[in-house]
C-alpha cells in the first residue's frame, strides 16, 4: 500500500500529460504540489521517512528538499540547456546553418549514405551539442527539402536520434544520472566515466543495428552495401564513443562519436561510392564550392565549443584541476544534510557559452546582438525551465522522504531477480512521460540505485569485459532505456510533426516508431540482464 501511494506522483504525471493532454509545465507544477502534500501527510503516516530524519520536522525536510531541487535544476541543468539552444540560434541568426546543410548534401551522391550522414551524423552532432529536438527538426527539414516524403523524414530522424540521446546537450542526461546516484549528490570524475562507459556498453549492439535500419528504410535493394556500411560506421562510432566515455567522461561521446561516424562515411564514400552516377540518386542539388575560410566560419560555433569542452576536460589535467578548484560554490543544506556544489568555471554550460559567443562574433554578430539573442533564448525556454525545476524538486522530495525507496522495494518485490531486465523499461517510461532523458534520469535514477541496493548489487564486477560497480551498471540502464522512450515521447513526435508540417499525424508517427521502440527496450533489457549474470 505504501508503494502504491508513493507512486501517485509518477502516475499523476502520466495521466495529466497523456490522458488529459495537459502541457508539460502545468503537469509538472500540479504534480509537485501533490508530491508536497503526500510528503507532508502521507509519508509520515506510512512510516517511510528515512531513519536519519526520524527526529526531524517533516516541514523542514519538505522545504529544503524543494530548495535542493531548484538549485540542482538551475545549476547546471537549465544553464546548459539555455546555452546549448543559444548556440544553435546563433547559427540560424547568422544563416551559417545553411552552409552546414549544403555541405552535408554535397558530400555524397548515394541516397542511403546521404540520409545516414544527415540523421546519424549531423543529427548526432546536433544532439551532442544542443539536444532538445534540434537533432530531429534540422535533419528532417533538410530531407524534405531534398524531396523525401514527410512521414519518412519524421520517422527516420526519430529512429536515428536514439543512441546519442544519453550524451545530448554535452552529456547532460548521463551527468545528471551520475549525480542522482552518487552518495553525496555530486559524482566524482571517476564515477562519471564509469557510468558513461556502461551506457555505451549496454548500447553496443545498437551502434550497428540502428545505422543498418536507417539504410534499409532508405534503400532495401542494396543489402550487402547496407550491411558493410553499417558495420564500418558502427565500428568507428562505438570505438570513439567508448574511448571518450572511458577516458574523458559523458560530455563528448555523442559529439566526437558522431564526427567520427561522418569521417567513416566520407571514407566509405571515397572508397566505394565515388563512381556512382549522381543522376540515379539525389537530384536538384545546386553544387556550391566553399573555401576554407567560409567553412571555418560556418563551423566556428561548434568547433570552438568542442575545443573548450576538450581543454577543460581530463585530457588537459592542469586546466581541468584549476577550473575544478576555482570559483566553486559549496555549502551544506540545513535539515536534510545534503551538500550543494557548483563550479562556476568548470561546468559545461560556460564552455558552450564561450564557444557560441566567440563563434557568433566570428560569424559577424555584435556582442550586444548576441546578448539580446541569449535573453530571447532564455525567455523562450521559460516553460522548459519551470518543468525541469518542478521535476527535479519532485525527485529530491521523493528521495528525501523515502517515497522513491518505497517504490523501488515494491518493484523489486514484484520482479525479483529479473528486475535488471525491466530497468531500461523504467527509463523509457520516464522519457515517454517527460520528453527528456535528463528528466527521466532525475525521476528514476535514484530509484534504480535503491533497487540495486535492495537486490544486493553493490559490489565491483566485470560486465562484458569492463569492470565497475554493479549499482552504476543498473543505474546506467535507466539512461540507456530512456533513449528508446524518445521514439514514443509526445514531445519528440510533436517536434517531428512541426518540422515536417504534419499536424495531426502524431498517432501515425507513433505507430511506425512503436516496433523499433519495443525492440530497443527488449535489447537493452537483455544486455543489462546478461551483463549481471554472465
Amino acid at each position: 500500500m505504501s508503494a502504491l501511494i508513493s507512486v501517485i506522483p509518477i502516475v499523476l504525471l502520466i495521466v495529466l500529460m497523456m490522458g488529459f493532454k495537459v502541457s508539460g509545465y502545468k503537469s509538472a507544477i500540479v504534480t509537485l504540489i501533490v508530491t508536497i502534500v503526500l510528503a507532508l501527510f502521507a509519508a509520515p503516516a506510512m512510516g517511510i521517512i528515512p531513519e536519519k530524519f526520524a527526529e526531524t520536522s517533516i516541514y523542514g525536510i519538505t522545504l529544503w528538499s524543494v530548495i535542493e531541487g531548484l538549485l540542482k535544476a538551475c545549476f547546471p541543468i537549465i544553464l546548459i540547456i539555455i546555452c546549448a539552444i543559444y548556440s544553435y540560434n546563433i547559427l540560424c541568426e547568422t544563416k551559417e546553418i545553411e552552409t552546414i546543410k549544403t555541405q552535408f548534401i554535397q558530400m555524397t551522391s548515394d541516397k542511403g549514405l546521404l540520409v545516414l550522414l544527415l540523421t546519424w551524423g549531423l543529427g548526432g552532432v546536433l544532439e551532442g551539442m544542443a539536444g532538445f529536438g534540434t537533432a530531429v527538426a534540422i535533419p528532417a527539414a533538410i530531407l524534405i527539402g531534398l524531396g523525401f516524403k514527410p512521414m519518412f523524414s519524421a520517422v527516420i530522424c526519430l529512429i536515428a536520434n536514439t543512441v546519442a540521446v544519453g550524451f545530448g546537450a554535452v552529456g547532460l542526461p548521463a551527468t545528471t544520472l551520475a549525480n542522482q546516484v552518487a552518495a553525496e549528490g555530486v559524482a566524482s570524475p571517476e564515477m562519471l566515466c564509469e557510468v558513461a562507459t556502461f551506457i555505451i556498453v549496454q548500447l553496443s549492439l545498437m551502434f550497428f543495428i540502428t545505422p543498418f535500419l536507417i539504410l534499409m528504410m532508405t534503400d532495401r535493394t542494396k543489402i550487402v552495401k547496407n550491411i558493410s556500411l553499417a558495420l564500418f560506421v558502427g565500428t568507428f562510432s562505438i570505438i570513439v564513443q567508448f574511448c571518450c566515455a572511458h577516458f574523458i567522461g559523458p560530455e563528448t561521446p555523442a559529439i566526437l562519436g558522431s564526427v567520427a561516424a561522418i569521417v567513416a562515411m566520407l571514407i566509405y564514400n571515397k572508397l566505394f561510392i565515388h563512381d556512382e552516377d549522381p543522376s540515379d540518386e539525389v537530384k536538384g542539388v545546386e553544387k556550391k564550392k566553399f573555401g576554407t575560410s567560409k567553412t571555418l566560419k560556418a563551423w566556428s560555433v561548434y568547433g570552438l565549443i568542442i575545443f573548450f569542452i576538450l581543454i577543460s576536460s581530463k585530457i588537459v589535467p592542469p586546466i581541468n584541476q584549476l577550473l575544478n578548484e576555482t570559483l566553486v560554490t559549496k555549502f551544506d543544506l540545513p535539515v536534510i544534510g545534503n551538500t550543494f556544489k557548483f563550479g562556476w568555471l568548470s561546468n559545461a554550460g560556460l564552455m558552450i557559452f564561450l564557444g557560441a559567443t566567440i563563434g557568433g562574433l566570428i560569424q559577424g554578430m555584435s556582442f550586444g546582438s548576441l546578448m539580446k539573442l541569449l535573453c530571447k533564448t532564455t525567455i523562450n525556454l521559460q516553460k522548459t525551465a519551470i518543468t525541469i525545476c518542478c521535476l527535479v524538486a519532485m525527485a529530491m522530495l521523493m528521495n528525501n522522504t523515502g517515497m522513491t525507496n518505497d517504490i523501488a522495494k515494491g518493484l523489486v518485490a514484484l520482479t525479483g531477480t529479473f528486475f535488471p531486465f525491466f530497468a531500461p523499461l523504467i527509463g523509457s517510461i520516464g522519457t515517454f512521460v517527460t520528453g527528456s532523458a535528463t528528466n527521466a534520469n532525475i525521476l528514476f535514477g535514484k530509484l534504480q540505485a535503491t533497487a540495486a541496493s535492495d537486490l544486493g548489487l553493490v559490489h565491483n564486477s566485470t560486465f562484458f569485459g569492463v569492470s565497475g560497480n554493479e549499482t552504476n551498471w543498473l543505474a546506467a540502464a535507466n539512461c540507456a532505456g530512456s533513449e528508446g522512450g524518445k521514439l514514443l515521447s509526445p514531445q519528440s513526435i510533436a517536434i517531428a510533426t512541426a518540422a515536417c508540417d504534419m499536424e495531426g499525424q502524431d498517432g501515425d508517427i507513433m505507430r511506425k516508431t512503436m516496433p523499433f521502440a519495443i525492440f530497443w527496450i527488449l535489447m537493452n533489457g537483455l544486455m543489462v540482464y546478461l551483463g549481471l549474470t554472465l
